[in-house]
């Protein structure tokens, strides 16, 4: 069985908040770690798990903001990996879902450094979850896309009008800044503008959110103030929100998780 030659690098899931929604593995990897590479919407409370002689470095991305180049987050994991470190490279919510888990694990694929991939729960999933929306339910939707709000630098836009009617429920990523382009072009694609839409706001911790038809969408976001980190959900099953919602309401529920052990 081939031995590598460095530790491998632990590409691992900080989930979407809540640092009790990390799977088990990936608290022992933080644990053992002695050097932390960490996203910016990664909980700071996750790096409080880590050995004090653990190093922490920020290597962050953040629209509109100061971010580290994918490429030097590359070269210092492959640094760290040559030095012999036990690295963890802690990315929000999943490493592979708008995470850039394939690009880091290709980088270091190609400096033959080995690694694992730790899954975490996608903060699409979460707001869902959290809201009391079921992404899929057997008589309102049986599929689901996830999608990103924006195209990368030089990249194709999305295609709205495509994507319309593509599932039956859209989680969309990073869009809350594009909200009305997104909802104009999703009804010229054909998606009716009653279509229940629901936008939370730091899923599992202040989890603030907004529920409205598709046409109003927009409005009611600028009205109750969301900013990013923002996740969209659009269809049918928001309707069952007010049937499946288990917090407690507005503040009381952003006390309750914020105070979570």
């Amino acid at each position: 069985m081939h031995q590598p030659s460095f530790p491998p690098v632990s590409i691992v899931g900080a989930g979407p908040g809540d640092p009790e929604l990390l799977t088990l593995k990936a608290a022992r990897r933080i644990a053992e770690a002695e050097i932390i590479f960490y996203d910016a919407l990664a909980n700071p409370r996750i790096l409080d798990m880590a050995a004090d002689h653990c190093r922490k470095v920020e290597v962050g991305k953040r629209g509109g903001q100061n971010s580290t180049p994918q490429l030097f987050i590359h070269e210092q994991l492959i640094r760290a990996a040559r030095q012999g470190l036990r690295i963890v490279r802690l990315k929000g919510g999943d490493p592979f879902l708008f995470g850039r888990g394939g690009e880091e694990c290709l980088a270091l694929r190609a400096a033959n450094v080995d690694y694992e991939i730790i899954p975490g729960i996608t903060s699409g999933m979460a707001a869902a979850a959290y809201a009391g929306v079921p992404l899929t339910h057997r008589h309102r939707s049986q599929s689901v896309l996830f999608l990103t709000g924006h195209e990368a630098r030089g990249g194709k836009a999305p295609d709205w009008s495509h994507h319309a009617q593509a599932a039956d429920t859209l989680v969309i990523y990073m869009g809350i800044e594009r909200a009305a382009g997104i909802c104009t072009n999703l009804m010229a694609g054909g998606l009716a503008a009653e279509t229940p839409c629901l936008a939370v706001q730091w899923a599992t911790l202040e989890q603030k959110q907004v529920q409205a038809p598709l046409a109003r969408l927009s409005a009611e976001i600028a009205r109750a103030g969301l900013g990013s980190p923002a996740i969209l959900i659009i269809g049918a099953v928001v309707e069952l929100a007010e049937l499946c919602a288990w917090l407690p309401k507005t503040e009381d529920a952003a006390r309750h998780l914020m105070q979570q052990p």
